[in-house]
């Protein structure tokens, strides 16, 4: 397999835009991502587009106007981990050396959808018994709480952070800092998370342009190379399910870890799927930051701040910068890219040399999770 490298990233502002095209959204993050890796449309020789609720040849539809048509350009679902599983193909397409030049794209358009919750599937037994996503990391939570005493102050701080974090990001839904009190006191959704604990849906775009690293300094004096660059799905349960255990995320780390040589202790910061408050704290310990029960500790003690010993999701994260799922993916790599390249103004992370990525995609009934995306990232 030959290196890759990362040399071109871009997106736009996440918000709501009832009056854009998704496609459109996604043109203008791919040609941002052009720019940024100084490439023309001739020199990419392959697309990959992810996306949730993108519809019909989405793909196709983002680079036809800007005259990239007559390549291979595919179209993944993967739910929450599209983005990042396009990234993935796009590697896997370099790497293997069918290409030299690449390029994935997430778009999302959620506001189209009308907000509240993301509906399940209704073939999975417990959607029809009414289970959403807040009400399955509800459950984590409450289990949390009684195995390793965490209070429901934990749980606020981890918005705190990502809402301080994300103050600084001028791409972030949310940029306005909150405290305790306030997470604490908005609206109940699914006990013991509140509003503030859930992330919001949204609208957004994130691209990345990758190439073969024999190509690279053709483009560019500052590449990012993927070290490490994992997909896996579900597996089956058997018997009952230990709900503080993510065990994809653990699965998956060990993988890309493996693949990249190095341990989560190299780890110089992380952007990881924190969709509600709780799943941060579990991800800490699935991705081995911590020993199991000790998540509670790591944000008693701000390990994960940007100044932190592991600082997680400086962008703001899920919670803060939003979450128009198939865009994740690829925000998360936009945002790590942009550290280890010091690119991070106000919010920079001190001379990180290794970065990683983390994304979830869905459940369904009788596996533990859908799909699970790691990237690992070095300069």
């Amino acid at each position: 397999m030959r290196d890759v490298a990362i040399i071109g990233v871009g997106m736009i502002k996440f918000g709501k835009y009832p009056d854009r095209l998704l496609s459109s959204m996604g043109r203008d993050a791919v040609l941002a991502a052009m720019k940024d890796a100084g490439v023309q449309p001739k020199d990419i020789q392959a697309a990959y587009s992810g996306s949730l609720h993108g519809g019909s040849l989405l793909g196709q539809r983002i680079f036809k106007d800007l005259g990239m048509v007559g390549m291979p350009i595919n179209n993944m679902e993967n739910a929450c981990s599209s983005g990042s599983s396009a990234m993935r193909e796009a590697w896997l397409g370099i790497a293997s050396g069918l290409y030299d030049a690449a390029i994935a794209v997430g778009s999302e358009k959620l506001s189209a959808l009308g907000g509240g919750v993301l509906p399940m599937e209704r073939e999975d037994i417990e959607a029809n018994e009414g289970m959403v996503m807040p009400a399955l990391y509800a459950m984590r939570a409450r289990r949390y709480m009684e195995d390793f005493g965490a209070k429901p102050e934990h749980f606020a701080k981890v918005v705190v952070k990502s809402r301080k974090c994300a103050s600084k990001n001028p791409y972030a839904q949310f940029t306005k800092e909150t405290t305790v009190e306030e997470v604490l006191n908005s609206r109940m959704i699914a006990d013991p998370l509140t509003l503030f604990q859930c992330c919001p849906t949204g609208d957004g775009a994130a691209a990345v342009v990758l190439c073969s690293g024999d190509k690279a300094q053709k483009y560019t004096t500052r590449p990012i190379w993927i070290k490490g660059s994992v997909l896996v799905s579900g597996r089956f349960i058997n018997g009952f399910r230990d709900m503080t255990t993510p065990e994809i995320t653990v699965r998956g780390s060990k993988l890309a870890y493996e693949m990249a040589g190095v341990a989560p202790k190299d780890v110089d910061l992380a952007e990881v799927h924190d969709a509600f408050s709780i799943a941060e704290l579990l991800y800490y310990e699935a991705l081995g930051f911590c020993k199991h029960g000790e998540a509670i500790r790591l944000i008693d003690e701000g390990a994960t701040d940007i100044n932190g010993r592991i600082p997680v999701n400086p962008s703001g994260g899920l919670l803060s910068k939003g979450h128009p799922v198939g865009t994740t993916g690829l925000a998360q790599i936009t945002e790590v890219v942009w550290q280890l390249r010091g690119e991070a103004a106000g919010r920079q992370v001190k001379d990180p040399k290794i970065g990683l990525t983390h994304c979830t995609g869905g459940g369904i009934y009788g596996l533990d999770h859908g799909a699970c995306s790691i990237h690992i990232l070095a300069k």
